[in-house]
């Protein structure tokens, strides 16, 4: 006889909470840091094993695969053909491109029985440009993009917040590869706005922002940040426009339109004690815009032998209230091949004073001096003496000084600069990296000789991108978007399950059980992820332990509800539960699921 519900379709086999593996915690682990790693631990999603690395329980693993289905789904759809590189790989081809020594100790490198060396893959550009450089030979088969979902492995100096910053993770990382630069963009935009439809789909908040293309190489970048109080990352942006980037690219406009005529004499000023600029300006009761901070760095070069030959001073200046951007320095000139701060010694040696006082004049020794494009344009300025326990009051570029070798950005935006795209000021938001979209151009592909022949049968370097999703790391960063007292509140695209019922006394009552088993029957064939907690456990443990996993939706049976023909629901963020007509549950969960 055929059934008479709407929902019935051939059912899969139940879900029941006996048959599945609860494990929760009243209290996290001493060494759980976040709120999305106490709450994975005491949610059972997580087991640590060792310092970074996770066993992933079985509520945890139905939030990766969901995680997981969605990137594939999407990354399909954008034409991406999927296979599996090895996590363990030959030291060859990181040779080739010469990350085996530029990666430094994050880089996991294992020796075989027969003295061979191997990595760990933390990334597989190595991999990928090797397969396509014997399998891609002509213009005919480009474009192509290739994608795989794979374990991989950096060993973080310091792994911390859980799945957040581990050593071993899950990633998703896609490859693509082009004819041209115009080709290659187009890839890229197709694969940003694949991303953007991932992100979406999960519900969570985020913001795609231009990057540093880092230590990966490129011409183009962009991060998928998703918004949260708790994010390593700063997201600068204007709420007027599209502009958006991370702290390390944000551009910072001088925040003087011209320099003024010099109205102060130069005067040496004691300040005894005050080596900071907060601490000068509040001295000489002056307000810290007014101060300049001196940063010393250094660079070395080196002879063929690797003997050091010379080491070169540099000073940084930024305004008082200002910090230096470490990743703008290293794009300058003579900087670019890598830099360290100075010494005291180095310091002392150039500068004749200790760190705290130092300034531009009466050097010792000569230094580059970088000015920010802010600094450049100041008059009447404050900064040290180059002699312990003195500053500078009434400082001036060319009657004081000489103007500065250099000027360039070199400081963090700060929250209400102007825009560099005149429409208004900046906004800055902490955000968690959970996706990143290279182009490469030709950086891994003319070290490995990946080329394919062009119509006129002459060989052209491949134009490459990579495109990483943090699969495991999208976890925290959904639970530090969305939590409360009461645990986890997942977005429903990422829940474990979607539904959970619970019924209240499912051992001791036939009418319960019969109709908590008839619903999850039904719901279950319909083709909602539901869960029907058969523990027996008493109403305010079982709706706790759901809560603290964070399933949307809860639908509560009780003999009481069963004779007025009602049960109870209630959202994972709703106050309170609202009672609904049996008759009704399908068509309410339904309008619910699909909000």
């Amino acid at each position: 006889m055929a059934s008479t519900s709407p929902f019935a379709i051939e059912a899969a086999p139940r879900m029941k909470a006996t048959q599945f593996f609860i494990s929760t915690l009243k209290e996290a682990p001493a060494e759980a840091e976040v709120v999305s790693h106490k709450l994975m631990m005491r949610a059972g999603m997580i087991k640590r094993l060792g310092a970074g690395i996770y066993s992933y329980m079985p509520m945890g693993l139905r939030v990766i695969r969901k995680v997981e289905a969605i990137v594939r789904e999407e990354m399909e759809r954008a034409g991406a053909v999927e296979l599996l590189m090895p996590v363990v790989q030959p030291a060859e081809l990181w040779h080739e491109t010469g990350r085996f020594e530029k990666m430094g100790p994050e880089l996991m490198r294992v020796k075989d029985r027969h003295d061979r060396d191997y990595i760990i893959q933390p990334t597989s550009e190595e991999v990928i440009t090797d397969i396509a450089r014997q399998e891609l030979r002509s213009y005919k088969q480009l474009p192509k993009n290739f994608f795989h979902i794979q374990t991989k492995f950096r060993d973080e100096r310091r792994p911390r917040f859980g799945v957040m910053r581990g050593r071993e993770f899950t990633m998703k990382d896609a490859y693509s590869f082009d004819r041209d630069v115009a080709a290659a963009s187009l890839s890229y935009d197709n694969m940003y706005a694949a991303y953007t439809r991932i992100f979406e789909r999960m519900g969570l908040t985020f913001r795609a922002v231009a990057a540093d293309t880092g230590a990966i190489g490129g011409l183009r970048s962009h991060e998928f940040q998703v918004i949260a109080d708790t994010g390593e990352d700063a997201v600068v942006y204007c709420p007027n426009s599209d502009y958006a980037a991370n702290i390390e690219l944000a551009e910072a406009v001088p925040l003087l339109d011209a320099r003024a005529a010099a109205a102060q004499a130069l005067t040496k000023t004691a300040t005894p004690g005050k080596s900071t600029c907060e601490d000068v300006a509040k001295f000489l009761n002056v307000p810290i815009e007014h101060t300049v901070k001196s940063l010393v760095l250094a660079t070395e070069e080196k002879n063929d032998d690797g003997e050091l030959v010379k080491v070169t001073m540099w000073l940084l200046l930024v305004r008082g209230d200002h910090a230096l951007n470490e990743v703008k320095a290293s794009k300058l000139a003579g900087l670019k091949d890598g830099f360290r701060f100075a010494t005291v010694s180095e310091i002392e040696d150039h500068f004749g004073s200790k760190p705290g006082y130092l300034g531009l004049m009466g050097l010792k020794k000569p230094v580059k001096v970088v000015a920010d494009s802010t600094v450049a344009r100041m008059a009447d300025f404050i900064c040290g003496a180059n002699e312990e326990g003195f500053h500078h009051i009434g400082v001036n570029w060319g009657r004081d000084l000489p103007e500065p070798e250099m000027v360039a950005d070199i400081r963090n935006a700060v929250e209400g600069n102007p825009s560099p795209d005149g429409k208004g000021v900046l906004a800055i938001q902490r955000g968690i990296e959970v996706g990143h979209v290279f182009l490469l151009g030709t950086r891994y592909s003319e070290d490995m000789k990946a080329t394919y022949l062009n119509e006129l049968g002459k060989p052209q370097l491949m134009q490459m991108g990579c495109y990483g999703i943090g699969i495991t790391r999208i976890l925290g960063a959904a639970i530090e978007q969305g939590h409360d007292a009461r645990g986890i509140v997942w977005p429903t695209a990422l829940a474990p399950f979607s539904v959970v019922l619970c019924p209240i006394g499912y051992d001791r009552s036939a009418d319960v059980k019969a109709a908590a088993d008839r619903m999850h029957d039904e719901l279950l064939a319909a083709g909602v992820d539901v869960m029907l907690d058969d523990r027996g456990e008493r109403p305010g443990a079982m709706f706790a332990d759901w809560e603290l996993v964070g399933v949307p939706h809860r639908v509560v049976i009780s003999d009481r509800g069963l004779k007025e023909g009602q049960l109870e629901y209630q959202g994972r963020r709703d106050a309170a539960a609202t009672p609904v007509a049996m008759t009704e549950l399908h068509a309410w969960l339904k309008d619910k699921l699909s909000a």
